[in-house]
């Protein structure tokens, strides 16, 4: 079920100039970025990309979620690490993207790594924007 507007806690803010081959920053100014469309789009790469902030976004989530999910179930997943690849490509009507979630918990048993990983896909705010949209894999 989707938050309302008054349920919000923090609302993020960004500006893009000149979409993927320019800039984009925060109204904070913590971020400001050249991006640039990567190589392999035909770019020069020396920016960095939409894929890699929506990566960079959606990893360091799903660690916030994994870490919650821990709590619940009395893990201790510190020293873990989650990572996200953002793909992107030419799909019927234009571009699309699929993500890949891979974590790290050296302090637990696979199956045990498995399951957190599982249960912090479902509350993971990133995870529960793009089901149904996109195609992500947890590896």
């Amino acid at each position: 079920m989707p938050i309302q507007q008054s349920e919000v806690l923090y609302t993020a803010v960004a500006t893009a100039e000149n979409g993927r081959d320019g800039r984009v920053a925060t109204d904070d100014g913590q971020l400001d970025l050249v991006v640039n469309p990567p190589k392999e789009m035909g770019g020069n790469g020396a920016g960095t990309n939409p894929e890699q902030l929506f990566a960079a976004g959606y990893s360091a989530c799903f660690q916030g979620a994994l870490a919650v999910v821990a709590r619940q179930e009395g893990a201790d997943v510190s020293g873990s690490t989650v990572t996200a690849k953002v793909g992107i490509g030419k799909n019927d009507d234009g571009f699309g993207i699929i993500v890949e979630i891979s974590a790290e918990i050296p302090t637990v048993d696979v199956a045990t790594a498995r399951s957190l990983v599982e249960k912090a896909h479902q509350v993971c705010p990133y995870s529960k924007a793009t089901r149904g949209n996109i195609t992500v894999t947890l590896v």
